[in-house]
């Protein structure tokens, strides 16, 4: 992913659940909050997001459908990245309606919860 980082300390996820808005529908929770970041050199001005996922055991499942559905995420991502807009945190939480999903599918949601948040550029 060219224009994203990763949201990996619990205090970044724990200030985005505290301080972020949150959309959902009946796979997918969305919590986004601006970041501030900027991509270091070369570039440096232009802004980054910063993408976390989440399974959980209870809605998901075992540890292989939990990697199934983080990379259907992170791939459905990847492939709106360049229309999303930039200079944000977001976190995708699985649910439960997940399970069984395509790629396609998970896009679609993802597309679904985007417009709702006013993500999309």
């Amino acid at each position: 992913m060219k224009f994203t980082c990763s949201v990996k300390k619990n205090r970044q996820f724990r200030q985005l659940y505290q301080d972020g808005k949150s959309f959902a529908n009946r796979q997918l929770v969305l919590y986004v909050m601006p970041n501030g970041e900027f991509e270091p050199e070369p570039k440096p001005k232009e802004r980054i997001n910063r993408l976390g996922i989440v399974c959980s055991k209870k809605a998901v499942g075992k540890a292989h459908m939990r990697n199934r559905q983080r990379r259907l995420i992170r791939e459905s991502y990847r492939l709106l990245e360049s229309k999303i807009k930039p200079g944000y945190d977001l976190i995708f939480i699985a649910r439960a309606g997940m399970a069984g999903m395509g790629c396609n599918q998970v896009m679609d949601c993802m597309k679904h919860i985007l417009k709702k948040a006013a993500m999309l550029a």
